[in-house]
């Protein structure tokens, strides 16, 4: 039986179609649903895995982080007893050393002593030795080389004290230079003094000489680059009444009682029967010249400076300003 081209090519076709149903069991929508599934099935292990690795990870971190401790540990606690030693040697150098500047100090006092106990045994001996021993008191009187001990004055200047405001636990901690003791004021008191006859002055134990002088450095007050501390105590040797009188009719005085009211400074001044002021420390002595009475006479000494005076009688002492500004003065004073 013989079959046209026409009808084998509709059967061939057929066929193709029968074969793909019997090879594609599934509807392809349940094909896609089905390959949806497995998808989110393969994505949710991924997670899984990748936190389970970071678990391991921050595990092998933390040991890691553990034993560089222990090791740091135990050197530090290796090298403490070195430290210690070496604390322990420092503290014993200092020790010896400041003995033996304390003993060097105490022999240098004690020649000194020796050499002027020689020095006015010799000169004694001759009426122009005399003279001269004469003269040389009445220099170490003017240089404040000697300790003085008198009658006098004693005036107390301190910064103005903290209150509930000022502490940074309950309140604020803003605090007012203008509350604080400055060169200018100790300046303006010391020279007050002078002008009132006083013959000796020092500030907290610090004597002042000629060349002495009172200078602010950051927050320290230095009396001839010595700091001395609040409160701030000027003693000066002198007729205490008239020391007094003069000291209260000072107009600059009566300035900085006003603004010491105001700021609440401390400032009081008593009468005493009975001061001592220490030596002050001796000027270096760069060059000597003969004059024409045959006398020695000091070359290159250093200028007194501004706003301070010498301890002489005979000296001229000028008035320094109070360092605050005029804004900070009030208009009048009582």
């Amino acid at each position: 039986m013989t079959v046209s081209r026409g009808m084998a090519g509709v059967r061939s076709i057929g066929a193709s179609l029968l074969d793909q149903v019997l090879a594609e069991t599934l509807d392809p929508a349940y094909q896609q649903a089905a390959d949806a599934r497995a998808a989110r099935e393969t994505g949710s292990s991924a997670p899984a895995r990748r936190s389970s690795r970071s678990a391991v990870l921050v595990a092998v971190t933390l040991l890691l982080s553990g034993l560089l401790l222990a090791v740091a540990y135990n050197q530090a606690a290796a090298k403490s007893p070195g430290r210690e030693a070496i604390r322990a040697a420092l503290i014993t150098d200092i020790d010896r050393e400041t003995t033996a500047g304390d003993r060097l100090s105490a022999q240098l006092e004690t020649l000194e002593t020796d050499v002027s106990r020689t020095r006015d045994h010799m000169l004694e001996s001759t009426v122009e030795g005399q003279r001269a021993l004469d003269r040389l008191a009445q220099a170490e009187a003017g240089a404040a080389a000697v300790e003085v001990s008198g009658p006098g004055l004693m005036v107390t200047l301190a910064d103005h004290e903290p209150d509930a405001d000022d502490d940074p636990v309950g309140g604020t901690n803003n605090e007012d230079p203008r509350g604080q003791v400055r060169d200018g004021d100790l300046q303006l008191v010391v020279n007050a003094l002078w002008a009132a006859g006083a013959e000796a002055i020092s500030v907290n134990d610090e004597r002042l000489g000629p060349t002495s002088a009172i200078r602010f450095a950051g927050e320290a007050v230095l009396v001839d680059f010595r700091p001395v501390t609040n409160p701030y105590e000027v003693r000066a040797i002198g007729d205490p009444a008239r020391l007094s009188t003069g000291f209260l009719a000072n107009d600059d005085v009566r300035a900085l009682a006003v603004i010491s009211e105001t700021f609440g400074l401390r400032f009081e001044f008593a009468q005493e029967d009975e001061l001592t002021l220490p030596a002050a420390s001796p000027a270096e002595l760069r060059a000597a010249e003969a004059t024409s009475d045959g006398s020695a006479a000091e070359t290159g000494k250093t200028p007194v400076p501004s706003g301070q005076s010498p301890p002489s009688s005979s000296a001229q002492p000028s008035s320094a300003p109070s360092s605050r500004t005029p804004d900070d003065q009030p208009e009048e004073a009582p």
